[in-house]
This record gives structure tokens, C-alpha cells and sequence, in this order.
């Protein structure tokens, strides 16, 4: 079976609002985080070949539970909630901060993060947050600079390098890596396919 096909048979799991709602803490598990309006229910849908898996919205945000969706009995894709977007409550926002850090600090099945981001607006609060929290694990993280077909082929390639250098700055940058993605023009999937084999033990 190719690596493609494997993440094609994505299927809902269940939903979680807690930490502590999720399967067992076994096997290999991937999470996908971003900020609201990075596209990150798209860049799910692409890479499982499924048009409604992850919830998509012209509403950013709506992403409000820990949606677990499993590709075999010990593999599983999660989908984090969506942050950042003005009109979410201060308290929700809290929450979802608390469950954020709890999950990526206490979810020993978590093999990394993939994180989203538009390549517009690279390395928000957010973003930064969320890789400051892997590398004080010690948990790979891998960014996909999201909606490159915005940009022009240089202006993508500045922003990568751009992008790099500002991650090679910081704490644990050995654990970031970094890549172009687009959901439209399908740019980008091989090298995802490839991180998450990797992370998920796949062949």
C-alpha cells in the first residue's frame, strides 16, 4: 500500500473536549494545530483525499474539541482546536490554551505536531506558543507553510528562508523543520506524507 493510500482511510473517531476523554494513551499519534484561518481542516482533507473529514468553515474557529480520527487500531490523526480567531471568548481561548499544553505535555503517545500556518502571516503568538511547548518536551514539530499559491515562486522561497532563520534562533530549533504547502495546488504533500511516516511508523 502506498503512503497515500494509507491516509486515505482516515475515519472519524470520537471527539474530546479534555485530555482525559481521549483513547487510550497507546500507540502513535499526530496532532494538527494552527491558527483559525491558517487552513488547517483543508490541509487534513487533502492529505486523507476526504472533502468533509475535518470540519471546514467560512466561520474561523469552529474548531472548538480535540477531534481524533484513526487511520488503524494504534495510528491516529488528531485535529486541535483552531485559536486566534477575535470574536472566541477571553475564557474559551483560556481553556483551550489549558488543554492545548496538557495534551502536548502529557499525551506520551504523541509523536509530533504539525502545525499551519499561512504563509502570509508565519510565526504568530500562536505559533510560536505552540512550538515553545513541543521543543520543552523534546516533541518534533513540523510546520507547513500553508496557502503558498498566494505567492509568487520568490516570495514563497524568501519567506522559507526567512521563516528558517527565525526558528533557527530559537530553544530547540533541532526538533522544527519547516515546508511550503498549498491545499489548492496539492503542493507539499509527498514531504508531509514523509514526516508522518516517519512519526507514525508507517511501513
Amino acid at each position: 500500500m502506498t503512503s497515500n493510500a494509507f491516509y486515505h482511510r482516515a475515519k472519524f473517531l470520537t471527539s474530546a473536549a479534555k485530555v482525559s476523554q481521549l483513547p487510550d494513551d497507546a500507540g502513535y499519534e499526530v496532532a494538527f494545530a494552527g491558527r483559525s484561518n491558517a487552513g488547517k481542516s483543508s490541509v487534513l482533507n487533502i492529505l486523507t483525499q476526504q472533502k468533509s473529514l475535518a470540519r471546514t468553515s467560512k466561520t474561523p474557529g469552529r474548531t472548538q474539541l480535540l477531534n481524533v480520527f484513526a487511520l488503524t487500531d494504534e495510528r491516529r490523526l488528531v485535529d486541535l482546536p483552531g485559536y486566534g480567531y477575535a470574536k472566541v471568548a477571553k475564557e474559551t481561548k483560556f481553556d483551550w490554551e489549558k488543554t492545548l499544553d496538557a495534551y502536548v505535555r502529557n499525551r506520551t503517545c504523541l509523536k509530533g505536531i504539525i502545525l499551519v500556518m499561512d504563509i502570509r502571516h508565519p510565526l504568530k503568538e500562536f505559533d510560536l506558543m505552540m512550538i515553545k511547548w513541543c521543543v520543552s518536551v523534546e516533541l518534533p514539530i513540523h510546520i507547513l507553510l500553508n496557502k503558498c499559491d498566494k505567492l509568487s515562486t520568490n516570495e514563497c522561497k524568501s519567506t522559507l528562508l526567512q521563516v528558517r532563520k527565525e526558528l533557527d534562533t530559537l530553544p530547540g530549533a533541532h526538533l522544527v523543520s519547516v515546508q511550503l504547502f498549498s491545499t489548492l495546488k496539492k503542493i507539499g504533500l509527498d514531504e508531509c506524507y514523509a514526516v508522518l511516516d516517519q512519526w507514525l511508523a508507517v511501513n
